[in-house]
C-alpha cells in the first residue's frame, strides 16, 4: 500500500510558520490511522489547551522535535504495551509524564482529611464510595483466610522463579540491580537482612502463566471488590528491608489497585495532584501485615518507606 502521508520538511518548516502547522495536522492524522489511543491523544491535546506553545525561529525545530519524541513514545506504547506484560522499547525522563499529563479534578481529593481504615466491608458500599471515586481506603481484614502471609518469602520467590529468564517489568528503585534474576543472586547476608549490609527494595510484574498460577494459590480475589470489576491478570510485588521503599512519583496506569501488605509494616505517603496542591491534604497511612490499602496511583503521588524490622512484601493488581 503506498503511503500518500505529507512528509515533513524541516527546512522548509523553519521558513514558514504556515507549512510548520500544515506539517503538523499530518503528523496527528497519521497518528489517527495508526489507531493510537485516545487517551495518548487526549494528553497532548489538553497540554495544548492548557499551555500553548508559540513558535519563534529559535525554537521552533526544538518544539518539533519533542511533538515527535512523545509521538514515538504513544506509538511505542500502543504497540509494545498490546498486552500488559511487554516491556516498553525504551523509558523517557519523569519530568515528561509531568508535561503531558492532563488536568486533575480536584474532586479527587478535596474531601479527603485521612486514610480511612474499615472491615466487614459491603462490596456495593465500597463501589459507591472507594472503587472508582479516587479515595484511598484501607481495608483490614481482607487477607484473613490467604497461605500467602504464610508462604511468600525471598526464598519462596527464588525458587518460584529459578532457571527463569524473566522479560516482565522490573524496578530497581535506588537499587544496583537491573534484573530480577540478579535479586535473587544476591548473597545470602544481604537477603536475610543481616547487620551491615545494604538496604534494598525492587518491585516486579508477573507475566508468566505458569508463574501466576502458583502465585494464586495463595491469595483470592479481595472480597471488597464490585462484582462487575475484574481484577487484572498481571501480579504486582514490591519486596524490600527495613528503611528502604519507592521514592515519590505518580504511575501511569488504566485503573485504580488494590496492594495487599503481607509481611513487614509500610509508611504511605501520599501527595495531591500539583494542580490540587493548595486545595488537598497530603496523607500518612501505616499499613499493617493483612491490610490492603487500595488507592488510584495515577492520580495520587505516593511513596513508601518499610518502618518494621522484618522484610516488606507487597502484592497486588488494578482492577477495572
Amino acid at each position: 500500500m503506498t503511503d500518500t502521508t505529507q512528509k515533513i520538511d524541516p527546512v522548509a518548516s523553519k521558513k514558514s510558520p504556515e507549512l510548520a502547522r500544515k506539517n503538523l495536522q499530518a503528523v496527528l492524522f497519521k497518528i489517527q490511522d495508526l489507531g493510537v489511543t485516545r487517551r495518548s491523544l487526549r494528553f497532548l491535546q489538553i497540554y495544548f489547551q492548557l499551555r500553548p506553545i508559540k513558535l519563534t525561529f529559535g525554537k521552533r525545530n526544538s518544539c518539533l522535535t519533542i511533538l515527535l519524541l512523545w509521538i514515538l513514545y504513544c506509538l511505542a506504547r500502543n504497540s509494545l504495551m498490546a498486552t500488559r506484560y511487554t516491556r516498553c522499547l525504551f523509558e523517557f525522563p519523569s519530568f515528561t509524564q509531568k508535561i503531558f499529563r492532563p488536568a486533575e479534578d480536584c474532586s479527587v481529593c478535596l474531601d479527603v482529611k485521612e486514610v480511612e481504615k474499615l472491615s466487614g466491608v459491603d462490596p456495593a458500599f465500597f463501589e459507591e464510595r472507594y472503587a472508582y471515586s479516587g479515595r484511598p481506603v484501607v481495608i483490614t481484614d481482607a487477607t484473613s483466610n490467604w497461605t500467602a502471609p504464610q508462604v511468600f518469602s525471598f526464598s519462596f520467590f527464588k525458587d518460584l522463579y529459578e532457571g527463569q529468564v524473566s522479560n516482565c517489568q522490573f524496578f530497581p528503585y535506588k537499587t544496583e540491580f537491573h534484573s530480577l534474576q540478579e535479586v535473587l543472586n544476591m548473597s545470602r547476608s544481604r537477603a536475610q537482612l543481616e547487620a551491615g549490609t545494604k538496604s534494598w527494595y525492587v518491585g516486579w510484574s508477573n507475566c508468566d502463566e505458569r508463574t501466576g498460577n502458583v502465585l494464586r494459590e495463595h491469595y483470592d480475589r479481595p472480597y471488597f471488590l464490585p462484582a462487575t470489576a475484574e481484577s487484572e491478570k498481571t501480579d504486582w510485588i514490591f519486596m524490600g528491608s527495613p528503611g528502604y521503599g519507592a521514592p515519590m512519583h505518580v504511575d501511569d496506569v488504566e485503573h485504580p489497585s488494590w496492594q495487599a501488605q503481607l509481611r513487614g509494616r509500610k509508611l504511605w505517603i501520599l501527595e495531591p495532584p500539583r494542580e490540587c496542591h493548595y486545595v488537598c491534604n497530603r496523607l500518612e497511612v501505616y499499613v499493617n501485615p493483612g491490610e490492603i490499602i487500595i488507592l488510584d496511583t495515577n492520580r495520587w503521588y505516593h511513596q513508601t518507606l518499610i518502618v518494621s524490622e522484618d522484610m516488606s512484601i507487597t502484592i497486588g493488581a488494578e482492577y477495572d
